[in-house]
């Protein structure tokens, strides 16, 4: 799924880039006997990430159907919040990220050994969670509600984006490749605008089938006749935008409020100077 491997892509990415200037910021100063606390930290994180993953997962195993789509729409729509924070985040954070890291790592170098596990732990591990919550809700649209339905695809393609990005950290490190980064997170972002439209939409959805919100029969359009939802059609654009053939007027009006404004102040963002030292 493309939704699924741009997340861990573009998490994956900022990820190592975080891990990438740690490692290289006390390789350059001398400070390498310090890089096992990072790992350690990296370690944490990743151990976290991984546990949250499998307890949303045990849980809606334990649920009944309203309630799974009640927990569900609203972690969707949590999760859409994370998406929209991470992407402006990015768009204004990317270019000073270096400098924050090493001030952090220079207060902690030399206090307890936990200091720096914690700068690892922090600096990794929001990302990580943010990415567990996102695919976790972003997987459960794309399968389907029931559990039963689940399928290694959507998974496999954030895995695969993981895998990209921790290549293409590693290559940076080395030296090997240079991209425009601010490009890439600028792509990406609008991207993700639409994704996160998607999520958010299919969160109201689904508070409409928990009965928490109402019109789940009324449709804004119905093209089910012409795009099956498990045709190779369907899957596509389920997997992409979470589009649904048969969408309501809840949801149409979700995603548009959503995209217009968010996608807007965003490109405004992303084109704006950057203001000159000392201003």
């Amino acid at each position: 799924m493309l939704g699924n491997f741009l997340i861990g892509l573009r998490e994956g990415l900022e990820a190592s880039l975080v891990v990438s200037i740690l490692v290289a910021y006390l390789v350059t100063s001398g400070r390498r006997h310090l890089l096992p606390r990072v790992w350690a930290g990296v370690a944490l994180a990743l151990g976290s990430c991984a546990a949250l993953t499998v307890v949303l997962g045990l849980q809606a195993r334990q649920l009944t159907f309203q309630t799974q789509e009640l927990v569900g729409g609203s972690l969707s729509i949590v999760a859409a919040g994370f998406v929209t924070w991470m992407v402006f985040w990015m768009a204004t954070a990317a270019r000073s990220m270096g400098g924050q890291l090493r001030g952090r790592v220079d207060a902690t170098a030399d206090g307890p050994a936990w200091g720096l596990v914690l700068v690892a732990v922090l600096a990794v591990g929001r990302e990580g969670l943010e990415t567990s919550l996102i695919l976790w809700s972003n997987t459960r649209q794309a399968t389907g509600d029931a559990v039963g339905e689940q399928t290694a695809t959507p998974i496999l393609a954030a895995l695969l984006g993981i895998g990209v990005a921790v290549l293409l950290g590693w290559l940076l490190y080395r030296g090997a490749i240079s991209i425009d980064l601010t490009r890439f997170f600028t792509w990406t972002g609008a991207l993700l605008v639409v994704v996160a439209a998607g999520v958010l939409a299919y969160g109201f959805h689904d508070l409409q089938e928990a009965g928490v919100l109402p019109g789940l029969h009324s449709y804004a359009f119905d093209v089910s006749g012409l795009v099956s939802a498990g045709g190779w059609l369907g899957t596509l654009l389920k997997g992409v935008f979470n589009f649904s053939p048969q969408t309501t007027w809840v949801e149409a009006v979700v995603w548009v409020a959503y995209v217009v404004p968010v996608l807007a102040l965003f490109l405004v963002r992303v084109r704006r100077p950057v203001p000159a030292p000392g201003h």
